[in-house]
């Protein structure tokens, strides 16, 4: 008998809660293919989350996220917390996210029967890399696992989905990097809680250093000011103080409610957001499959009829909305 036939939805809810190293893997497998078994465990599951602390990393290619992201596990267990990874790729097609080089540097925590590490990349993902990842979250969430880490290559618009479900978010940057200092200015500094600048034996780390803070300071005055850590990942040099910082944002979070209400706001952000990526997918099937409609674009492009006309028309057959409603 299969693996997959082994699993009925009541023993894979029951061994994921008991927190099951093989049913944590078959079900974020499940919810990486779509399977609808995924979405039956998933909302069994749900009413019981919400106690992981979720820590989302990330920053450019290169920087050193996966072995700081090492450093951050051993420090958390030192604590005597148990620790869930998801380490997601965008942009990976052969390796679906299962860079090599990525579980040689977690590889000291395979072994660790409290800490459980899964690479995914944008295969089978129904609803986009921000949806599954938040299925594996939950997932892990509802095994018991007191912090997890999202980590992601990139400051892209699939990153930023994914970072949308953090409680904390830490940004690594990496001296010398121009294109670092370019994306904090383009908008980039929106999303970190804690900034991390790896190598900080890098004779250009004070200069950095000193760039961040500038662009912070064009930022708000009031609220969280995202702190700025020097940290050497391969010797483990300023982590435990990188740590510190999400401690005391999430301290910070905790003391004026300002956690539950990110959380709120992140899971409705996620309703909205995998509704409109699933009805964006069905109207272009519907599209597709329609020749009236094809009529309709076709006639946009030609410049004979105006885009928001099309709009209302292709609402009205898709969803059956009121032509006329706003």
């Amino acid at each position: 008998m299969s693996e997959r036939r082994t699993w009925t939805r009541e023993s894979l809810v029951e061994a994921v809660q008991a927190g099951d190293r093989r049913a944590l893997a078959r079900a974020i497998t499940l919810v990486e293919n779509g399977d609808p078994l995924a979405y039956e465990v998933v909302s069994d599951v749900y009413p019981s989350t919400g106690h992981a602390y979720a820590v989302g990393l990330t920053g450019p290619p290169g920087v050193g996220k996966s072995t700081l992201a090492s450093s951050l596990i051993r420090i958390v267990r030192a604590r005597d917390k148990t620790v869930g990874v998801v380490s997601v790729d965008p942009s990976s097609p052969f390796t679906q996210g299962a860079l090599l080089g990525d579980r040689i540097r977690l590889v000291d925590h395979f072994l660790d029967p409290d800490v459980f590490i899964r690479s995914m990349g944008t295969r089978g993902h129904m609803g986009g890399l921000a949806e599954t990842t938040l299925q594996s979250l939950l997932i892990l969430d509802a095994a018991g696992k007191d912090v997890v880490f999202l980590e992601t290559v990139g400051t892209g618009q699939s990153e930023v989905g994914v970072l949308s479900i953090a409680d904390t978010v830490v940004l690594a940057l990496m001296p010398g990097s121009g294109d670092s200092i370019q994306a904090l200015k383009a908008g980039i500094m929106e999303i970190p809680d804690v900034i991390a600048i790896n190598k900080m034996d890098h004779p250009m780390a004070k200069t950095m250093l000193n760039e961040v803070r500038q662009v912070l300071a064009l930022g708000p005055r009031e609220g969280w000011r995202p702190p700025i850590v020097l940290t050497e990942a391969m010797r483990g040099e300023g982590v435990e103080q990188l740590w510190e910082k999400v401690e005391e944002h999430r301290a910070w979070l905790d003391s004026n409610g300002e956690l539950e209400l990110r959380r709120q706001r992140n899971l409705a952000a996620e309703v909205f957001q995998v509704a409109s990526t699933r009805a964006r997918r069905h109207i272009e099937a519907a599209v597709r499959g329609d020749g009236e409609l094809q009529r309709l674009l076709a006639d946009v492009q030609a410049r004979r009829l105006d885009p928001l006309t099309a709009v209302r028309e292709i609402l009205q057959k898709v969803f059956h909305v009121d032509a006329e409603a706003r």
